[in-house]
């Protein structure tokens, strides 16, 4: 009996950040060049022997036959598509086609992102608002006299006069699932490398690639089962508070 508890309790537990990580791809739909999470759990057991047990697979010993239903946190995925373009006329924005971040410096390392809607500082360097400046090919911050610019498919910056100015740096990875996300939305990680092939669009954004229809689907399947098991849970409880009662009688 005690087991069921156990079985729902981590249901809802589940459940629950599952509802947190759909609530937050939805909230930021129009946040330009975000990408979409997706939360993975798995059962307790099967965590126990990925993280402590059977290492090697080509000679691996059969572990405890007993089976878990208790569900644990598995992975939090990031989807890193391509999403459409969004044209704004904005003279500070870009969007990356093709693999690659921004990278922007903030003060405590180097971060990277997709999304290209930029401003000027107070110095005049190009940077991503509050936090921090964005970098150029060789990763020195770009410093504009005026955010009136010719921009070619390569991202060089140019004034109007002609004057070349910097290269935007477009960085990518060998494997973008192990970059880490941070708290503001970009993402840190090591061996970054310039991506000489990536295109840029000078005012256009790249929108989220958050799809509003699916995440909707997601929502309403995840309170269901959350709803489900919390309704469960109450009649488990119930059953346990008649027994006892009945053996106190005894």
């Amino acid at each position: 009996m005690m087991k069921g508890f156990y079985n729902l309790t981590s249901g809802m537990v589940s459940q629950g950040r599952r509802l947190d990580v759909v609530a937050n791809n939805m909230t930021n739909i129009s946040t330009a060049g975000y990408k979409a999470e997706q939360y993975t759990d798995r059962t307790f057991d099967e965590v126990l022997v990925s993280r402590i047990g059977n290492k090697i697979k080509s000679h691996y010993q059969e572990m405890e036959t007993y089976q878990s239903h208790i569900l644990a946190p598995d992975q939090l995925y990031t989807d890193f598509g391509q999403s459409s373009f969004e044209e704004t006329n904005l003279p500070l924005d870009f969007a990356i086609q093709g693999e690659g971040f921004f990278a922007i410096d903030t003060g405590n390392g180097v971060a990277y992102t997709r999304a290209g809607s930029f401003t000027l500082d107070n110095e005049g360097y190009l940077c991503l608002s509050e936090l921090g400046r964005v970098l150029d090919r060789e990763g020195n911050p770009i410093q504009l006299p005026t955010d009136r610019l010719d921009v070619d498919k390569w991202g060089g910056l140019s004034v109007e006069e002609g004057e070349y100015i910097a290269t935007l740096g477009v960085f990518m990875f060998e494997d973008n699932n192990a970059l880490e996300r941070t708290p503001y939305g970009l993402f840190t990680g090591q061996g970054a490398q310039v991506n000489e092939g990536a295109i840029i669009h000078h005012k256009w954004v790249e929108r989220s690639n958050v799809n509003m229809v699916k995440e909707m689907v997601k929502m309403m399947t995840t309170q269901r089962a959350l709803q489900s098991a919390a309704q469960m849970s109450k009649i488990y409880d119930q059953v346990i508070t008649k027994a006892v009662n009945d053996i106190g009688r005894l």
